[in-house]
């Protein structure tokens, strides 16, 4: 099990189409992901059917992070961009408002470095993090990500860009 005794990450689920739709067609979110538009709870559906969890003929992986004690969904934790040769990814960690500020992500990224060097066989795990989002800095940096650079102007804000700062820990 993906698991450490609190938090626990599993494939998704048909039973997660309704929490995924709220969390998926939150605008405040879409500027740390990559949403620009509403997903229906038809797409959802479908991309929970399809569901491959084979993160090298896809490229991409996501599990849902729940309470072990309760089972209860909290979020999401995403590896995409892999690269099988190379053997690194990108990192990416959604914990409902409700659910922040309990050391949750810190612990599913711990358990999510395991996996992905034990389990994937990856080298490397990336993250990219906008750099005002000060929680998410302090998170990759408390849990050994280095800080590796600087893109100007990479996520768009309305009118203006943020820059983002690069993290990445060798595995």
């Amino acid at each position: 099990m993906l698991s450490d005794g609190t938090v626990r990450m599993r494939a998704p689920e048909p039973s997660d189409t309704d929490m995924m739709y709220l969390w998926e067609n939150d605008p405040g979110l879409w500027e740390c992901g990559t949403g620009v538009a509403p997903v229906s709870r038809h797409q959802l559906a479908e991309y929970i059917d399809n569901y491959d969890g084979d993160i090298y003929s896809c490229g991409q992986l996501r599990m849902i992070v729940e309470l072990e004690a309760t089972g209860e969904a909290v979020g999401t934790l995403d590896f995409t961009h892999c690269d099988a040769r190379d053997r690194h990814a990108r990192v990416g960690i959604f914990i409902a408002p409700a659910y922040r500020r309990r050391g949750l992500a810190s612990r599913v990224l711990s358990v999510a470095k395991a996996y992905a060097a034990s389990t994937l066989g990856l080298h490397m795990l990336m993250a990219l993090v906008a750099v005002d989002n000060e929680a998410s800095r302090a998170l990759f940096a408390a849990a050994g990500f280095s800080t590796c650079g600087r893109v100007r102007s990479y996520l768009r804000r309305g009118r203006s860009f943020c820059d983002i700062i690069l993290y990445q820990v060798l595995l």
